[in-house]
């Protein structure tokens, strides 16, 4: 009886050290500038899964999005005009600029027609399950457009930049400034 109560004790404790350090491990893991972002693995319209790191070596934007959201459809020129700047860019610890697009739609058909219409060229992933979206909930969206911009290792360095403040960030970045 004894030896079985002290076999359960070690087991309640080894359970508990595991666990502390598990979050300890993963505490560099967050949505705040300077954590790693959280890994992205979704669909794109071929079926093809793409995950976020993926990209690692590129400066990378992920752009939460969807064909329903006027803003993000407004944005979408803007976001191309960069990418088509800066994809082939010399950046201090990164080659190049890619534009991870998340989308929220929950019509595949929407969601590729708003692709070919305005001409996105970049990965375009999405779950189609509108706000449900795993996507959304692991990066706490509150609202459309959203976004990330990550250095070449995964590390957030800025949020929610748009139009000119997204540029500038580019800009100071790269290798030309």
């Amino acid at each position: 009886m004894i030896l079985r109560k002290l076999f359960l004790i070690v087991n309640i404790i080894l359970v508990a050290a595991s666990k502390s350090f598990s979050q300890t491990s993963n505490s560099s893991i967050g949505l705040e500038i300077g954590k790693q972002a959280p890994e992205i693995r979704l669909p794109d319209p071929n079926g093809d899964t793409i995950g976020l790191t993926s990209l690692k070596g590129k400066i990378v934007l992920i752009d939460f999005w969807a064909s329903w959201c006027a803003p993000c459809v407004q944005e979408q020129p803007q976001l191309k005009l960069l990418y088509d700047q800066y994809e082939h860019m010399a950046f201090t610890n990164a080659n190049g600029f890619v534009i991870y697009g998340v989308s929220l739609d929950s019509k595949k058909a929407d969601w590729t027609n708003a692709i070919k219409r305005l001409q996105i060229e970049w990965p375009q992933v999405s779950d189609l399950k509108f706000w449900n979206s795993g996507a959304a909930s692991l990066y706490k969206l509150e609202g459309l457009p959203a976004n990330f911009l990550i250095d070449s290792h995964g590390i957030i360095i800025a949020k929610d930049l748009h139009g000119e403040e997204l540029s500038t960030e580019l800009l100071k970045l790269s290798k030309k400034q």
